[in-house]
């Protein structure tokens, strides 16, 4: 857990060298300024007050040695991302320059951040709500656009908005229910009718907030699809048509991928994770059986496989072979090569979706991708227009929150006594508490923030 006292430091920005123009040193606690001033000369003039650029050096404190050329960002609490006071020092890129600047924010009583600990300090004061700041990680690690404008809502409080909503009408029940219970002769009779309704609207936007849950994971962890078959299929070749890129070795010769080869790919807005697996035979060599075992655990753990074949060959014992340890997987039909030949495969296209390439031509790609698109809206699973979506961490919460809202309809079915109405409301209120931050404990905070870039 973050100490408000300590003053943080850590570098901010990706650290590869030759790479980056750019490096970023974040300062944040009640002796950022201290520090700045210590380490930074400033020539001329420069106003140091708060929201300004300075422009300066980077000097040791002792030996009074340049260490480098920056700018010198000052943004003093409340106005900053934690509300506390914020420095950052923008420095030359590579390692050396910000690992020298950090050396020395340490040497002058910093302590190095923690994981998210920016970002928790932020929560913690007051700037962001749990979901708020679950958001910024997302966004920091979306993989698509659509991803990142789904982290951007959330940012912007959408889904804060709404469970704050829920809660508060829960409290408003709660009070009225307290109130009957500790002052039953001084006021009118409970309407429970009213109860019970404000109770099933609750549950409906519960309910529809849930529906969210795997839309919104798929967005931000997309699907893994595996390219599946017999050696020199076109397997290889077609990933390649596909991203448009030599990502795999293509030759006439069967066997020739003797591993799991991976591209990055967003179709539809979705992240997809590609893997072109080894073709699946017996065999002696002993490095190509790695490969096809490996090839068959990628199926296995894939969310769809293309189940590719030779339009030129057709159907052969083989590809039964292997469809018979596929064909329980969600699973789109390959024909490739057909600009060298047109099978029929009638029993087939009436159970499994049907593509027809020509990897080489780079053929039927679009109606692949269409193919793969139609499979996510059969599953109930279509990212479109999404406003907000909860994690899995919030959906586990909700869905407490949903448990305890059903048990106190079926209490008050039940005629049982008010006293136990309070108690499934309050798991209630509890666990929407716990989405938005308003009830959460310290474990919660360190098995989010720990996920979080360090920096950040």
């Amino acid at each position: 857990m973050s100490n408000p006292g300590d003053t943080i430091v850590a570098i901010a920005t990706a650290i590869v060298p030759q790479q980056g123009s750019i490096g970023i040193v974040r300062i944040s606690g009640e002796n950022a300024l201290k520090i700045a001033k210590t380490l930074f000369y400033a020539p001329g003039k420069q106003k140091w007050s708060t929201h300004r650029v300075l422009y300066g050096y980077i000097r040791h404190p002792e030996t009074q040695k340049i260490i480098d050329e920056v700018l010198l960002l000052i943004m003093l609490a409340p106005r900053s991302y934690t509300k506390e006071d914020v420095i950052e020092i923008h420095c030359h890129g590579g390692i050396i320059p910000v690992q020298q600047i950090l050396q020395l924010c340490l040497e002058q009583g910093a302590r190095l951040a923690q994981s998210g600990e920016f970002t928790l300090r932020a929560f913690l004061n007051g700037r962001l709500d749990l979901t708020q700041a679950e958001s910024i990680a997302d966004l920091v690690g979306a993989k698509s656009p659509q991803a990142a404008q789904l982290a951007l809502s959330g940012l912007q409080g959408k889904l804060a908005h709404s469970i704050h909503k829920l809660r508060t009408t829960c409290l408003d029940i709660l009070a009225e229910i307290e109130a009957r219970i500790d002052f039953e002769e001084d006021l009118p009779p409970l309407n429970e009718q009213e109860i019970q309704e404000s109770i099933t609207q609750i549950l409906h936007q519960v309910y529809q907030i849930l529906a969210t849950a795997d839309r919104g994971e798929l967005l931000r962890s997309g699907l893994k699809i595996a390219i599946v078959g017999r050696p020199n299929v076109g397997k290889s070749s077609l990933l390649n048509a596909w991203s448009r890129s030599d990502r795999a070795i293509v030759t006439d010769l069967p066997g020739t991928t003797r591993d799991v080869v991976e591209s990055q790919l967003v179709v539809g807005g979705i992240p997809i994770q590609v893997l072109d697996t080894a073709g699946i035979r017996d065999t002696e060599d002993t490095v190509e059986k790695i490969g096809v075992e490996r090839s068959r655990q990628a199926a296995q753990n894939a969310d769809l496989v293309l189940f590719t074949i030779d339009a030129q060959t057709g159907w052969t014992s083989a590809d039964e072979q292997i469809y018979q340890q596929v064909g329980d997987r969600p699973l789109i039909l390959v024909i490739n090569k057909i600009d060298l030949a047109k099978p029929e495969l009638a029993a087939l296209t009436q159970k499994h979706k049907i593509v027809k390439t020509s990897a080489t031509n780079i053929q039927g790609i679009e109606e692949l991708e269409q193919a793969i698109l139609e499979m996510v809206k059969s599953d109930n699973l279509s990212a479109k227009n999404l406003d907000i979506a909860i994690n899995q961490r919030q959906a586990a919460a909700l869905t407490r929150a949903k448990i305890a809202l059903e048990q106190v309809q079926e209490t008050m079915n039940n005629q049982l006594p008010l006293d136990f109405w309070t108690i499934d409301l309050r798991s209630a209120i509890q666990a929407l508490g716990e989405i938005t931050g308003e009830e959460v404990t310290e474990s919660v905070l360190d098995r989010i923030f720990s996920r979080f870039c360090i920096g950040k």
